[in-house]
């Protein structure tokens, strides 16, 4: 039976194959234009991925770019299907051959039975008959290739774009642990709000992203450089303004700094033993964001424990999804219901 691994985000659906690596990484959006037929709202899909993502601020008037998934939940269970029917097909897994292969589907680790719920409910619209669920963190981690035991636990820190995970857990299960409802995303409203009030100067969604991912920094002596466009405040028209590092540290950092706190936070409710363990073995780094400069050195140095980073995090989760389903005895031990 084939095996897939996927992780659906907010802002990027990868896909993953034992034997293939990662064969798919699309934006999770869909272009929509709305219309009323017979007194009823309808809509008609105009793009999918990563097309619909490049529509984002250039759409024409009655045009939506809607993320089906936000903060770790199905917002939009139809568009959420349509879209995952539509990257299967790009990796020749459609319905007929998908009820052929097993599925496993990462969530966040604060995911409720009706959420988890709804992952399940996609799937199953796509044709998979055989479904696994397990907890980003888990699947995070057995993305670095470590060692997950009985009564060893490891610590997980995944950052994406609208959730955070933290997480202390072994084989035998979670030990303490946590969704946060922040991530890349917040950064960049953040920046489009201090552009907007300091330099009167207003950019979209999509540029404060590309300005974040260019010149976001934590290193303090970072001169990296872009020019945004975009337009003045005050009066409409087109404009131009010079980014550098500097200017978005301080946001960079007060963002990084909050969810330390929280790392702090599931740190201290962990047993003695557990939490000795965590400081010697370290903490696993994933998701998106932990690619910005100098942010898992940051991280090492505010909490004072080893940092582990993969090669590529954004994709450590979907690998590992596909690293646990590939593994019976870890599959069963890090599945959840």
């Amino acid at each position: 039976m084939k095996k897939i691994a996927i992780d659906m985000g907010s802002s990027t659906t990868k896909i993953y194959m034992p034997g293939c690596g990662v064969v798919l990484t699309e934006a999770t959006c869909v272009a929509v234009e709305e219309y009323a037929e017979k007194g009823e709202k309808k809509f008609a899909v105009k793009a999918f991925g990563d097309k619909a993502r490049a529509l984002a601020g250039r759409a024409a008037q009655g045009t939506k770019i809607v993320s089906p998934v936000w903060e770790g939940d199905i917002v939009h269970e139809r568009l959420a299907a349509l879209l995952l029917e539509y990257f299967l097909e790009k990796v020749e897994l459609p319905p007929r051959k998908a009820r052929f292969a097993e599925l496993m589907l990462t969530v966040p680790c604060g995911a409720k039975a009706d959420i988890r719920g709804k992952y399940v409910r996609l799937a199953t619209e796509c044709g998979f008959e055989a479904v696994n669920v397990t907890f980003t963190p888990f699947a995070a981690v057995a993305g670095h290739n470590a060692v997950i035991g009985e009564s060893t636990p490891v610590f997980s820190l995944d950052m994406g774009h609208t959730v955070t995970n933290v997480a202390a857990f072994s084989r035998d299960g979670m030990i303490s642990g946590l969704t946060l409802n922040v991530g890349g995303w917040n950064i960049d409203a953040r920046i489009m709000d201090e552009l907007a009030e300091n330099n009167n100067f207003k950019v979209g969604a999509l540029t404060a992203e590309r300005v974040k991912n260019t010149v976001g920094s934590l290193l303090r002596d970072d001169n990296k450089l872009i020019v945004a466009d975009g337009i003045a405040v005050s009066s409409g028209a087109p404009d131009c303004l010079a980014v550098n590092s500097g200017m978005l540290l301080p946001i960079i950092k007060a963002h990084i700094d909050k969810i330390l706190e929280y790392v702090r936070s599931v740190m201290s409710k962990l047993p003695p033993e557990a939490c000795s363990a965590v400081m010697r073995g370290g903490i696993y780094l994933s998701g998106g964001l932990m690619k910005m400069d100098g942010l898992s050195e940051y991280i090492g140095k505010e909490l004072d424990i080893p940092v582990i980073m993969p090669e590529e995090p954004l994709f450590a989760a979907v690998i590992g999804g596909g690293a646990i389903l590939a593994d019976e005895d870890l599959c069963d031990s890090l599945a959840v219901d």
